[in-house]
């Protein structure tokens, strides 16, 4: 009974979190609002005994990605007129890219998967049970090649980054070392012989 009033405590505070991100009009209150989405996820996590993947979500996303985003956002001047001006325009394709997508997640997340016969099938593990071990066992063993596969890709996503950031610049100030090598004493120095006169 404790275990479900928190869990409705937490998904309330996450729909009611998530509906803040995409309707508040300030973008910080609105990256607020998600770090706050982040923390209740965590919650809910937890209370699944997902304690791995609640403190990776934790200080990946709301100690380094949510504090990136929330400098960006306060360092730029963002106009959020013009940003509202086409919501009504684009509106349907968004209703109809969000029905789809519910749907997508109803028929995967469904109750034949995730229903209450399997909640209450389930059973607790014991106190020594370390999910961590149990996550890198799956990851390595029978999720490998996925796993490998996207690595790759993200690797070749930095490296094509890299690649189309990296320009060269006629403006730069980095010294040629072979000019400076090559330099004779003539061509720096001049000596100027200039006639005494007496003084007055």
């Amino acid at each position: 009974m404790f275990e479900q009033a928190i869990f409705y405590i937490f998904a309330a505070m996450l729909i009611f979190s998530a509906a803040m991100v995409i309707t508040v009009r300030n973008p910080v209150h609105a990256a607020l609002f998600l770090v706050l989405s982040f923390f209740t996820s965590a919650g809910l996590w937890l209370l699944l005994e997902a304690e791995f993947l609640a403190i990776a979500l934790v200080l990946v996303y709301v100690g380094a990605v949510m504090v990136l985003f929330l400098f960006v956002v306060m360092m730029l001047d963002i106009n959020i007129a013009e940003l509202r001006e086409g919501f009504a325009r684009y509106f349907p394709i968004a209703a109809l890219v969000a029905i789809v997508m519910m749907y997508s997640l109803g028929t995967i997340v469904g109750p034949e998967n995730f229903g209450l016969d399997q909640v209450a099938a389930a059973q607790g593990h014991a106190a020594d049970y370390n999910n961590t071990h149990e996550l890198g066992m799956a990851l390595f063993t029978r999720y490998i090649w996925p796993f490998e596969i996207a690595a790759v890709i993200l690797l070749v996503a930095i490296i094509a980054a890299i690649a189309l950031t990296l320009r060269a610049t006629r403006q730069t100030k980095a010294p040629n070392v072979d000019h400076q090598i090559a330099v004779r004493r003539e061509d720096r120095v001049r000596l100027i012989k200039v006639d005494s006169e007496p003084l007055d």
